[in-house]
């Protein structure tokens, strides 16, 4: 059974890994059949790329958890997203992210994007 100490500790270390693109460091949080329902993907490789991608496209991007909720093994975490705004706008795009926990790794998560997209 994960704690809500280390739950919360785990979503911020993930967080951490992204931040400071230490990619490979993160493999360790998830679990190997990890499901990724915003890429219809398994395996932390898939989100991994997904990472490399949008680092490449946005590199000052950086993502600061605002709000996490721990409901037995759910974490929700609302972040602000630094290094993305859209052209002409202070609006900072919102990250809203679930995860199950299973065994003290990440085993599954679902998430939306909400706010200006910077592409436009």
């Amino acid at each position: 059974m994960t704690t809500r100490e280390e739950a919360s500790a785990l979503v911020l270390r993930m967080q951490e890994c992204f931040n400071t693109r230490q990619f490979d460091q993160a493999a360790d949080l998830f679990t190997p059949d990890f499901l990724n329902h915003p890429l219809g993907a398994t395996g932390f490789e898939a989100g991994k790329e997904a990472w490399r991608q949008v680092v490449a496209q946005f590199p000052a991007m950086r993502v600061l958890a605002d709000d996490i909720l721990i409901d037995g093994d759910k974490v929700a975490v609302r972040s602000s997203v630094e290094g993305m705004a859209a052209q002409g706008s202070d609006i900072r795009p919102m990250l809203i992210e679930i995860f199950r926990i299973d065994n003290g790794r990440l085993a599954e998560t679902w998430g939306i994007t909400e706010g200006p997209d910077p592409r436009r």
